[in-house]
């Protein structure tokens, strides 16, 4: 098939990338929000294929995969075909719902020209979906190429913009982490972060918008993973870490208590119990290595690319086969 999606989510792009189909991806002279093109910290395969949005209107699109409101209309612009109507149109929802939670109406809700496909089954619950037709198709992660060694008495996060997003992220909890041992912190918009918390540079250090592959040669190489998140979706970096073989010590809140076993580390509400569960794996390096095996095990087993790839072939054939 033809597939049009915009580059919006990097990680989940980069998976869903790699199935058996064309993926067109638009580009824009500015490389704006609309038109970033081909991820370039990501390995991506040849068959995503760059095109403007004046190429669009000759092109052959089998299905447009929608991830923001607004891609609806502009893509029934550049394409000069009613979408949902002319090509058939899934909207993917990759965040949890914000608002008057769980009452907050999904933006697509009670339409019967698309349907919604949700990452997680926590996401498609919170959200009030009205009348769409749902379904949940659940992460996939391309594993990484390095695998966990944790010799560094050290603890890693991955959050993109900390500050702004600050409790969304439990930004706030870190300080109480960094007092067991430094903390390295990965995304974007992460540089100043030491100081934003009040803490000294030896206690944080940011890691500014690295390239995913060197990212996980680094983040292999600490102790555990933190995911202090109260209410995101589920990360894509924390499936990859466990995939590396990390123990994870996790806030269980949202779609991580289906994705965390306890056995990989430590999955709980109570800060005092995560921070017993870090000091622990950072004093013993074989209950480490121990919960990392079993993080390994769950991720590889629940969110494999193969597994992915399958579930979006049967969801697009039966969207594509039903339009005709």
């Amino acid at each position: 098939m033809n597939i049009l999606l915009w580059h919006v989510h990097g990680s989940w792009t980069t998976s869903f990338v790699h199935g058996k189909h064309r993926y067109l991806v638009p580009v824009t002279p500015d490389r704006g929000p609309y038109g970033r093109g081909r991820a370039r910290t990501y390995p991506w395969p040849d068959t995503a294929v760059e095109v403007t949005p004046q190429e669009l209107r000759r092109a052959e699109v089998d299905v447009v995969l929608i991830q923001r409101p607004e891609e609806f209309d502009l893509a029934c612009e550049w394409l000069g075909r009613r979408v949902g109507r002319d090509v058939p149109a899934i909207y993917v929802e990759h965040n949890t719902p914000k608002g008057d939670v769980p009452n907050t109406r999904h933006p697509m809700a009670d339409r019967n020209d698309l349907l919604i496909a949700h990452v997680t089954h926590f996401n498609e619950l919170f959200w009030d979906n009205g009348g769409s037709r749902t379904a949940v198709i659940e992460h996939g992660v391309v594993a990484p190429q390095v695998e966990w060694t944790g010799e560094l008495d050290r603890l890693a996060v991955v959050i993109n913009e900390p500050v702004r997003r600050w409790r969304v992220t439990g930004t706030d909890l870190l300080p109480r982490f960094a007092e067991l041992a430094p903390l390295d912190v990965f995304g974007m918009g992460v540089a100043g972060l030491a100081d934003r918390l009040g803490l000294p540079a030896d206690r944080v250090t940011s890691h500014d918008d690295v390239p995913q592959h060197k990212m996980h040669a680094e983040l292999a190489r600490r102790r555990a993973y933190l995911h202090l998140c109260r209410w995101t979706s589920l990360g894509l970096s924390l499936i990859e870490a466990m995939t590396m073989g990390m123990p994870v010590v996790a806030l269980a809140t949202t779609e991580a208590v289906e994705a965390v076993p306890p056995s990989a580390g430590a999955l709980s509400t109570r800060v005092d119990v995560l921070l017993e569960a870090a000091r622990g794996l950072l004093a013993d390096p074989t209950a480490a290595r121990q919960a990392g095996a079993q993080a390994r095990t769950a991720a590889r087993n629940r969110y494999g690319l193969d597994r992915f790839l399958a579930d979006w072939d049967r969801l697009l054939e039966e969207e594509v086969c039903a339009s005709r």
